[in-house]
């Protein structure tokens, strides 16, 4: 995380960069992005409530019993 220094310097930075008019937009474009990106995430969540069989075997196996697999050489068909 930030702490006061460093938050200091971006803010100067951001100040520097952008301006001080262009501050407002700039917070209100991330916010709304922000907010797209949670309704997206829980629009997803609620048509996909239950987790792909794939990703079932993977969490319960363990990802390296899974993918051992799909690793290992295949023989070309003569």
């Amino acid at each position: 995380m930030l702490g006061g220094p460093e938050g200091m310097v971006l803010l100067v930075l951001v100040l520097v960069l952008f301006g001080g008019a262009q501050l407002p937009k700039l917070a209100r474009n991330l916010g709304r992005a922000q907010k797209e990106f949670k309704d997206g995430l829980a629009d997803a969540t609620r048509q996909h409530p239950e987790p792909a069989p794939l990703v079932k075997e993977v969490a319960a196996a363990g990802a390296n019993e899974v993918a051992a697999p799909l690793t290992q050489e295949v023989s070309e068909p003569s």
